[in-house]
């Protein structure tokens, strides 16, 4: 499976105006499981004959990072989910949002660790419940589609358990990695009160499985290594549809498995207003 950087940087690739004597700069979070050399060599190659070398690629940490550096000049656009672009466009007049006219799009799902099928089984099967009996829909609007109409991200209550480390049957709250800056998809206040459509599906999925689950900060392009390293059992992961021009796992790390799909949206890029 593809995960969601070599699509983002596919399709800003393609949809970028080619020909100008200056660098144009592309904003993008950090690459999960790639050294960036390699990076730019698949962008070569995706470019083929119409590479003219005008472009170059800025990797961020997260999303904070990159609109700063967006409002400073210092890179021309950024490449994210249309969702997002919409929500960043929507609460800052200098932002301009378009979804790109190929259609790419990323599926978003829940990684584990390869050795935690029990705990990937329990989440596909809440998952499934939160799909068909029409939940999805109610997070969907209540998170995404009004979000963009609002100051402010609605609170996501967590649910507790009771769950007494002297019990025989004590089980650790589960640590999910978010990175709690990509409205209205993952975000946490500076308060750390968190809200988002994906932690609202973590609550959904907590109450269905009567787990306590915790909320652990990292920047986006570290999950991978949060996973892997034991830091966080749970992170938020994309898949990509396969396409000609970018069937390339670039970015697969080893040990991971994979939820299926809940959610499915475009690649969008955002720009400073002219």
């Amino acid at each position: 499976m593809k995960t969601f950087f070599a699509l983002l940087t596919a399709c800003a690739l393609l949809f970028t105006a080619c020909g100008s004597d200056n660098e144009y700069k592309i904003g993008v979070i950090r690459h999960m499981n790639i050294a960036e050399g390699t990076l730019e060599k698949f962008y070569d190659k995706l470019e083929g004959d119409s590479n003219e070398g005008n472009r170059r690629h800025v990797i961020f940490n997260n999303m904070t990072e990159m609109t700063a550096a967006l409002k400073a000049g210092q890179v021309d656009e950024i490449v994210t989910y249309e969702v997002v672009g919409n929500y960043l466009a929507a609460h800052n007049r200098d932002f301009d949002c378009t979804t790109n006219e190929f259609g790419l799009a990323d599926a978003f799902c829940c990684a584990f660790r390869e050795r935690d099928v029990a705990l990937k089984k329990e989440f596909n099967d809440a998952l499934d419940g939160i799909i068909s009996d029409g939940t999805l829909k109610h997070l969907v609007k209540t998170y995404i589609v009004d979000a963009s109409q609002n100051d402010s991200l609605p609170v996501v209550e967590m649910p507790t358990f009771n769950n007494d480390e002297f019990d025989e049957d004590f089980e650790p709250p589960i640590r999910i990695g978010v990175t709690g800056d990509l409205p209205p998809l993952d975000y946490i206040s500076a308060d750390g009160t968190p809200s988002g459509f994906n932690t609202a599906i973590l609550a959904e999925i907590s109450t269905r499985l009567k787990k306590n689950f915790v909320l652990v900060s990292i920047d986006g392009g570290a999950r991978s290594v949060a996973l892997t390293s034991g830091q966080v059992d749970v992170v938020f992961w994309v898949v990509v549809p396969t396409y000609d021009d970018v069937a390339l796992d670039i970015d697969k790390p080893e040990g991971m498995i994979l939820t299926d799909p809940y959610f499915t949206d475009e690649i969008a890029h955002v720009r400073l207003k002219k």
